[in-house]
């Protein structure tokens, strides 16, 4: 295959797979049911809309204080600038008062001799070890007095996630065909991972690596790591590597992540899936449900030149008399969450198996509290997929809590109904529907099959769930639903009216009692995207209506900061009116969204973070379509922007 094929599968949206084969029910038919039946009018286009809500959440203040001047005044403290224009062109938009600068691209030099990156492809697989990584997506600031109770907002690790790579970009002529060189390979699994990256500013308050810092690292495809929790040891975890099943080597494809509230960075593990391939006929279901080609993975990694371990491994067929002779097993290594502690350079990563395996986009940790448990939601972002939410088993210490806490607890998975509550449905083995007579095994095979046991338990199939955030002021939680493209057309609903979802939405809820271990939640919608008039209606008000300013499809990052803010990103088309991905500002309580930034062409705006203060925000622009940083480079570098207020405010307010 030629390297612009390659690239093609690389980029295409649709590139994952639709494998749910259970007849549950859609979330578009829930929510179908959820609303009322009045048409309304969906931007330019004229497509009918019904997308009435039959009554607002509990605890989500949509009451008549939603209009009145306290409730303007707080929107106006909140979102205190004024929105962005779309735009076409290769370069970043900030609003009036505010300024970017672009920091640590693809290829920075950050570790071992630091060796300068070089803008023809040429740089080596051993000096992309060193150097940051391609697409640049979730991260998050860590201050570098965090241990010690302190939160610098000048001096931090910035940790951050490469989600896969270009190989028209990463080689000096593209990649080349299968068979495929080891050199090539190699520093394709060095451009994925995750880096650590020590940073500083200096007294005129401008942002730099500090450079030979033991804190800066890279954890790459090819890094090893440890397997914990229940599915450790089991038969199905065995390869040549490790015949034990209590290791592996690398993650890859990492979306978005989570901090924990101890202080360190769970990396997510999205589409691991297509990097393999496994002709066997037919296919273990612990491939098949999750998507493993028969034909071919990804980057043919598993045909590098050589027949080297660390790249065989990418063949999942059964070449061995055991599993611990071949790499049947490999796949199964993968899908899980991997927490790496920053502030330890030295530590080996962990992969929590008691989180599930699944395409994590991310995980978002409810705020702690002193002796009750800790709760994380993560979302499974591929089409009628699930949203998960994990309880430990153990109660939350801050003077002992670490990585141990993800070992063991309980799984659940959302179900959502017609009357705007929801339940969340125990991944455990014995349950109705979850025993050996079910097929499932043991805990361990309910967990590395997390989604057949979603599946049996009837969970609520989403259009795509990517990322999660929790309201620090509310306790509500939120979650991007992206698009559905393979909706049919006759498949349409309230929520859904144009068949396929082309638009997507953000929904949230609230667990019962205020209680982020409970069993139960109401829930609704927060916003619908889509063009200017698409509204967004509770009872018989429109409570959003999208115009020129706030118009936006396809959300996918999703944040809150200290304020309240939620920060809300974008992964769509370039057509027409959207343009250029972008990334917005709303009022949760207000729901007034305005757009506060637009990226350059061709890219994705993924990833956002600031330090404690507010007053410097890091956010990551994925592969730009253009010369972009640097228009005098032949080849676009991924990036992250800073983006500071001039008057040295809060940004956003």
């Amino acid at each position: 295959m030629d390297s612009k094929l390659l690239n093609q599968i690389d980029l295409d949206p649709d590139f994952e797979p639709v494998t749910n084969p259970s007849d549950n029910r859609t979330f578009q038919s829930v929510l179908s049911a959820r609303m009322g039946r009045r048409s309304l009018m969906k931007g330019t286009m004229g497509a009918g809309l019904a997308s009435i809500m039959g009554m607002s959440l509990a605890g989500c203040s949509d009451d008549d204080s939603t209009a009145s001047g306290n409730a303007t005044s707080q929107s106006a403290a909140m979102l205190g600038f004024k929105a962005v224009t779309t735009s076409s062109g290769n370069a970043i938009v900030v609003p009036e008062g505010y300024s970017s600068v672009a920091f640590v691209p693809w290829g920075t030099p950050i570790t071992g001799a630091y060796p300068a990156y070089r803008s023809d492809g040429t740089n080596t697989a051993e000096e992309q070890e060193n150097q940051m990584g391609q697409n640049h997506d979730g991260m998050h600031y860590f201050p570098i007095d965090l241990k010690s109770g302190g939160e610098s907002s000048s001096e931090g690790l910035l940790v951050m996630n490469h989600e896969y790579i270009n190989p028209d970009h990463l080689h000096p002529a593209g990649a080349t065909a299968a068979p495929r060189p080891s050199a090539e390979v190699k520093k394709e699994l060095a451009a994925h991972g995750v880096s650590v990256v020590h940073v500083k500013q200096d007294s005129n308050g401008a942002w730099d690596v500090v450079f030979g810092s033991p804190f800066n690292r890279r954890v790459t495809g090819a890094t090893e790591m440890e397997l914990r929790g229940p599915v450790r040891g089991d038969d199905k975890l065995k390869t040549r590597f490790s015949p034990a099943g209590t290791e592996t080597r690398g993650t890859l494809n990492n979306c978005a992540m989570g901090p924990t509230p101890w202080g360190t960075y769970l990396a997510a593990e999205e589409n691991w899936a297509g990097y393999f391939v496994n002709a066997d006929a037919p296919q273990p279901r612990e491939h098949a449900r999750y998507g493993i080609s028969s034909v071919n993975g990804r980057y043919r990694w598993n045909t590098a030149i050589g027949g080297e371990d660390l790249y065989v491994r990418f063949n999942a067929a059964k070449t061995g008399a055991t599993a611990a002779d071949d790499y049947r097993n490999e796949p199964n290594t993968f899908g899980w969450m991997v927490e790496i502690d920053p502030f330890a350079p030295e530590s080996k990563p962990q992969k929590r198996t008691a989180l599930g395996r699944f395409g994590h986009e991310g995980v978002i940790f409810a705020p702690v509290t002193e002796g009750e448990p800790i709760v994380c939601y993560s979302g499974d972002d591929s089409r009628f997929e699930y949203i998960y939410k994990f309880v430990s088993a153990q109660p939350y210490r801050a003077a002992t809590a670490g990585g141990y806490l993800l070992n063991e607890g309980t799984l659940y998975v959302a179900v959502f109904h017609d009357d705007g509550t929801g339940d969340w449905k125990a991944l455990v083995h014995g349950n109705a529907g979850l025993t050996v007579a079910d097929g499932f095994a043991s805990q361990a095979d309910v967990l590395l099959n997390t989604r057949l046991a979603a599946d049996a338990l009837g969970a609520t199939p989403m259009d795509r769930p990517e990322w999660g955030a929790i309201n620090p002021l509310n306790n509500e939680v939120y979650f991007t639903l992206t698009n559905n493209s393979q909706r049919a057309p006759g498949d349409t609903n309230a929520a859904n009216p144009n068949g396929p979802n082309a638009t997507g939405h953000i929904i949230r809820w609230l667990e019962n009692g205020d209680d982020f271990a409970a069993t139960s939640f109401d829930w609704d919608i927060f916003v619908f995207a889509g063009d200017a008039g698409t509204e967004t209606v509770v009872g018989d008000e429109a409570v959003v209506t999208l115009d020129a300013t706030n118009l936006f499809n396809s959300p996918d990052g999703l944040w809150f900061d200290g304020s309240g803010r939620l920060w809300i990103q974008t992964d769509g088309s370039d057509s027409a009116p959207y343009l250029n991905n972008m990334m917005l500002a709303a009022d949760p309580v207000t729901r007034e969204i305005r757009r506060f930034l637009v990226g350059p062409e061709g890219c994705e705006v993924t990833g956002v973070t600031t330090t404690p203060d507010q007053r410097t925000m890091f956010v990551n622009i994925q592969h730009p379509g253009g010369s972009w940083p640097d228009a005098s480079e032949p080849r676009p570098r991924s990036s992250t922007v800073i983006v500071t207020k001039d008057d040295g405010g809060v940004v956003g307010s």
